[in-house]
């Protein structure tokens, strides 16, 4: 045990979810819970209140440090950018035996089917086992869900599997009153709740009613929605969560049991009609085919088939990773099964509860990850700030008091009015109405957001990665052509593959074959590449019915054949012949895996004795597992032909096999035994169109200085070829593909760099080049060159055959150096970058899109660019209007210290009348401007600590203020100025009634608010919120023009009407005259300083302008070149590492490497050398 007694704890198998964390063990102290009591007594329960929002401090203050084998309290902080403090209180529980831990010994006794080991031992047997022991106390504890047992020999608190409680993922729905306690609770209400009662007791009764009326119905906004979402969350998961099972447990008989009964080891049987998955299951006899889009969002149904018993696979210890084709996932669709005579599909179950997928999905939900967005962290720096400007006010208001020898009960009122006044009350609710109505926008354009917060993020994005089939291009494939392979070298290409004279080919049979196709409801189903490929033979699919499948010897559950029309005429004069020639079925399949990008069947012909085994996948994948001397001497250039006109291209393979080979001996057999020496049969060629939108948004985002990448499971030259087609790489710009391999024979790790195009020597071209990695590089250069994965990164535009956890492993490497990361997708394949990128955007509206922030109900890319223009206008309508709250905040502070300097004050009515006619409807109204029809290529800035920014709210302040000074001292020398009282009249005679009526009161105005410093201060502060939300309301290039938002001029007809006392109409004039000249320095000053920000951004973006030789950079303003100057920004360094990087590569001359040269893994010492040999 440590000497801080500070232990680390990971989720093991919930790797996806929970960071490691740090914990310290803590037990009650008493004489620290009597001073906590006591404390919280004398501050009148804000120490209670302190200590519940700072939970380290809370444990810290009321309890002592002790080991975590003796502790009662947990203190958890996360070891992520975060850092988050959680508490947790240890819990007893009673289990049999005395070392628990050991005793139940799971790997021996409830041994995944790779060993074939007793998989039929339940939890009763256990428990039997162990019922003569005492009773142990073992000691856990439960967070986000996930319970965590002490183990003594680690003497770590770790995580057990042994203690599965019900198989059930429970989503409680919190009571309307805990949900209250936690909302009001809030630091925000809190500080409400303060200044209520502040206001009160200065008789502010109409100001504070109104300021409650505005808390009631926010909180019960936020009540209700929180509830709503946690409802819908509750149906969604409880939807067949709770189900009736047939389990067999042990050597007894079948039983029916609750699903909620379930426990890892048990064996389920897998209904014919199928069932919604109840828990993770791993399938050991039989086939299911599985709707998994719950979870992946990919609407094609996927075959599973039963783990191997033998072989090399089958030797490997059970991972849920590796092994996924063979587990049936909690949550997902099981449609139909495959079985045989006598045998039941069987599933062993291996995850419950919130250790299944879905469990996870559903914990993602629950704990999200908080949102790091510097504009936040910035917003609370900003607010410390304002508290800073309050206290220098509560000072001035105590000092100017006492000075003045005003009672002491009125010090304390006003003087902690002032930090009230400092500190905007509405500013949570402005912040998050900008984002509201983004959200109503993108909805309108079919744009779905689970998390709003992410919408300023997306203002930020300067990098998009793209997934290519479905995305970029059409999801469905066409037939373009075949190449078969005659005597040993490819035949010229054929259009049709239905032709008679190829019915009886072994070629046409694997495309009949080789597929995951089956029958659902009388309709084919499966992957639109198997569907494209099925349907070109013509050929017809017959599934056998349950009672055809129980009458039969097991041979066959499904038979493909040709039509008969297909069938030559030679074979259609003999029916025996036919039938032995043209009917085939399929024995055995083993499902395509991204991982090994193949997939592979064993079919019988009707009539023969020995089997066939055919293949299919990656054309490089393929000829490796073929026989070399039936691969054409051509296959690379003729792949190579293909692949750069954008074709997706597909290899077939054919073994036949020994005759000696049962049924039985088949389903035991591992694909490595069969999917070796094939006989090579040809390539089919597919033709994946480009998307009519693509080019054109890529185009918009170039443009936009916006980089995008190609991340796909496709081959190398057909994603590089479409890039070039869709515009991602120009033409003249080259391709420089890193092919690298691992150590072999005694050989070191090496990357070969082949340049698709000769270079171009222009020393403006010669920059203009992009990278394009494969998965298998992508995995060794990560491995053994990680100096080089950032400088590849930077340049590399294609990511070919990538697997899923490579995408979102990319997408950690860009935001490693600092690139704001957008991902858009469409499938299963990217449902993990999805969820790790900054903003993901999946294009399909199934369940699965619950993983990406954003969903888009249309099926093209055209909705990133609409995504973006709404994350920017929402980012500058943040900024606009925090600025704007601080303004309002400084402004109404400045006027009522003023006021304090001859002891008056606003009124009730005044302080109304500015929070609820000006503020709120300024604040609501100014978030309306829609965003901008066109992406520019700069963005907006993302930081409110920024010099021009800072610069632009102080300029503003001493603009107020030096207007309100001279405001109050005009006043004061007028001719007709005196201290006002009741019978004061300075109007004219022609005054109206109503203005007569304004000017009466009580003799007895104790808190002096009617004077004419008070009228004039109010005039002019009205005006300046008005003037300040007009010119922080920035317009192009991010934002429609104010103009163009009418509905904020109607505060300027309610306030151009008011006014205290009556006052002269030549003083009116002078108002009016210096609200103008107030407005209008406001103005120019804002434009100066608008000009600086978008300038700062370009400093730091200029490089990639420079790289691609686009010299039309706008000439800056003299405000702008004045300010840059002011601030340093000529030769400060850049502040992002991707241009720090870039920086350091354009003065690097071997870099990029030269044509056909290949980079080493030198590593004698522990130490990574880089070495270049001319090949």
């Amino acid at each position: 045990e440590s000497h801080d007694n500070r232990h680390v704890i990971q989720s093991t198998f919930d790797h996806l979810l929970f960071l490691v964390q740090e914990v310290w063990g803590y037990r009650p102290c008493l004489w620290k819970m009597v001073l906590v009591g006591m404390g919280a007594v004398c501050s009148g329960g804000l120490l209670l209140l302190l200590l519940y929002w700072l939970p380290e401090w809370g444990v810290k203050g009321t309890c002592t440090h002790t080991s975590l084998r003796d502790a009662r309290t947990l203190l958890l902080r996360t070891t992520d950018e975060f850092r988050q403090w959680f508490r947790a209180k240890v819990h007893v529980m009673l289990a049999p035996g005395r070392k628990p831990f050991d005793s139940f010994n799971l790997q021996s006794t409830a041994q995944l089917p790779n060993g074939d080991g007793d998989h039929g031992v339940s939890a009763e047997e256990h428990h039997g086992k162990f019922a003569q022991r005492q009773p142990a106390q073992i000691h856990y504890f439960t967070h986000h869900s996930t319970k965590y047992y002490w183990n003594d020999e680690t003497h770590n608190f770790e995580l057990y599997k042994l203690f599965f409680g019900e198989n059930e993922i429970a989503v409680r729905v919190p009571s309307l009153f805990k949900l209250l306690i936690k909302e009001v609770l809030n630091p925000f209400y809190i500080f409400q709740l303060f200044s209520v009662i502040l206001w009160s007791a200065e008789d502010y009764y109409y100001y504070a009613t109104a300021i409650v009326f505005m808390s009631v119905i926010s909180i019960a906004t936020s009540l209700y929605t929180i509830k709503k979402q946690y409802v819908m969350l509750h149906d969604m998961v409880a939807a067949h969560s709770v189900v009736r099972v047939s389990v067999c447990r042990g050597n007894k008989d079948i039983e029916e049991a609750m699903s909620t009964e379930l426990v890892p080891g048990d064996v389920v049987i897998i209904p014919v009609n199928g069932m919604i998955m109840p828990c993770d299951a791993v399938l050991i006899h039989g086939t299911c085919i599985v709707n998994e889009s719950m979870l992946t969002g990919e609407s094609v149904p996927v075959t599973k088939t039963s783990l191997p018993s033998l072989g090399e696979e089958a030797a490997r210890r059970y991972n849920m990773e590796e092994h996924k084709r063979y587990t049936l996932f909690c949550g997902t669709h099981v449609i139909q099964t495959r079985f045989y005579t006598g045998e039941l599909v069987k599933a062993v179950v291996v995850r419950t509860g919130f250790s299944t997928e879905k469990g996870h999905l559903v914990r993602s939900i629950l704990y999200p990850k908080p949102t790091d967005f510097k504009l936040y962290r910035d917003a609370y720096l900003f607010l410390l700030c304002l508290v800073g400007v309050a206290g220098i006010g509560f000072i001035y208001t105590i000092v100017l008091s006492i000075m003045n020898k005003v009672p002491a009960k009125t010090i304390i009122i006003e003087s902690l009015d002032i930090i009230t006044i400092t500190v905007p009350p509405a500013l949570p609710a402005a912040m998050t109405a900008g984002i509201v109505y983004a959200q109503r926008r993108l909805k309108r354009v079919g744009i779905f957001c689970i998390s709003p917060q992410r919408i300023n993020m997306c203002g930020q994005l300067n990098l998009v990665c793209f997934d290519k089939t479905g995305t970029l291009t059409e999801d469905g494939l066409d037939l373009w052509g075949i190449q078969r392979i005659e005597d040993g070298s490819f035949s010229p290409p054929e259009s049709e593959a239905a032709k008679e004279s190829l019915v009886n080919s072994a070629f046409v049979a694997c495309m009949a074959t080789c597929h995951s196709l089956t029958k659902i409801e009388g309709e084919l189903s499966g992957d639109p590449l198997d569907l494209k490929m099925f349907s070109a033979t013509g050929w017809i699919l017959e599934e056998p019915t349950e009672e055809e499948t129980a009458l039969h010897n097991p041979i066959m559950p499904t038979v493909v054949r040709p039509p008969k029309h297909a069938i030559p005429e030679a074979s259609q004069s003999n029916p025996l012949t036919q039938n032995m020639s043209c009917e085939i079925g399929i024995v055995r399949q083993f499902p395509f895996s991204s991982a090994l990008q193949r997939m592979s069947v064993v079919v019988r012909r009707l009539g023969e004795r020995h089997m066939d085994a055919y293949l299919k996948g990656a054309p490089e994948i393929v000829a490796n597992l073929c026989k070399q001397h039936t691969v054409p001497q051509s296959f690379t250039e003729t792949l190579e032909t293909y692949t750069r006109q954008g074709f997706r291209v597909i290899a077939l393979a054919h073994r036949q096999l020994e005759s000696k080979l049962s049924w039985h001996k088949v389903q035991s057999l591992s694909r490595d035994l069969i999917e070796t020496n094939m006989e090579f049969l040809g390539l089919i060629i597919m033709q994946n169109k480009i998307k009519q939108e693509t080019a054109g948004v890529l185009c918009e985002l170039r443009k936009a200085n916006i980089r995008t990448l190609m991340v796909t499971g496709d081959n190398m030259l057909t994603a590089i070829s479409v890039a070039r087609d869709c515009g991602m790489v120009r033409a003249h710009e080259k391709v420089i593909i890193a092919d690298a391999v691992p150590p072999k024979d005694f050989q070191s790790a090496s990357i070969t760099w082949h340049y698709t195009e000769n270079p171009l020597t222009h020393p403006c071209f010669s920059r203009l080049y992009h990278f394009a990695v494969s998965g298998r590089a992508f995995a060794v250069i990560t491995e053994h060159f990680p100096h080089l994965v950032q400088k590849l990164v930077l340049r590399a535009t294609v990511f070919a055959r990538m697997a899923p956890d490579q995408k979102t492993q990319l997408v950690e490497v860009l935001q490693s150096i600092d690139y704001t990361v957008g991902m858009c997708g469409d499938g299963a394949n990217d449902c993990g970058a999805l969820k790790r990128a900054h903003s993901g955007i999946s294009l399909s509206e199934l369940e699965a899109s619950v993983a990406s922030p954003f969903t888009s109900s249309t099926s093209n890319i055209s909705c990133v660019p609409n995504l973006i223009r709404e994350g920017r206008a929402a980012l500058i309508t943040s900024f606009c209007v925090f600025k704007f709250m601080a303004l309002y905040s400084i402004i109404q502070y400045l006027s009522v210290t003023l006021l304090y300097s001859i002891l008056s004050n606003l009124g009730d009515f005044q302080f109304l009348f500015i929070d609820i006619a000006i503020i709120l409807i300024i604040a609501f109204t100014m978030s309306l401007n829609p965003a901008w029809k066109d992406l520019v290529w700069r963005r907006p800035p993302s930081s409110l600590i920024s010099g021009p920014l800072l610069c632009s709210v102080l300029t503003q302040i001493l603009t107020c203020l030096v207007f309100q000074v001279l405001a109050f001292l005009l006043v004061r020398q007028q001719s007709w100025y005196e201290i006002w009282t009741p019978q004061s009249d300075a109007c004219n005679v022609s005054s109206s009634s109503l203005s007569h009526s304004q000017n009466t009161t009580s003799p007895h105005d104790h808190k002096n608010i009617r004077n004419y410093e008070n009228t004039t201060l109010f005039y002019v502060s009205s005006f300046q919120y008005l003037a300040v939300a007009i010119v922080f309301s920035k317009g192009k290039p991010f934002r429609q023009p104010i103009y163009k938002n009418c509905k904020t001029y109607s505060v300027l007809l309610i306030v151009s009407v008011m006014y205290i006392v009556c006052v002269p109409h030549d003083w009116r004039i002078t108002l009016v005259v210096i609200v103008i000249v107030n407005a209008a320095v406001s103005f120019m000053l804002e434009v100066h300083f608008r000009d600086i920000t978008p300038y700062k951004l370009s400093v730091t973006d200029l490089f990639f302008r420079l790289e691609n030789c686009d010299l039309h950079v706008a000439n800056d303003r003299w405000g702008s070149s004045f300010l840059s100057w002011l601030f340093c920004q000529r030769n400060k360094a850049p502040s992002v590492r991707y241009m720090h990087l870039a920086l350091e590569l354009q003065d690097d001359s071997d870099w990029p490497p030269r044509p056909s040269t290949v980079t080493y893994d030198v590593d004698p010492g522990g130490c990574q050398q880089t070495s270049l040999h001319k090949e």
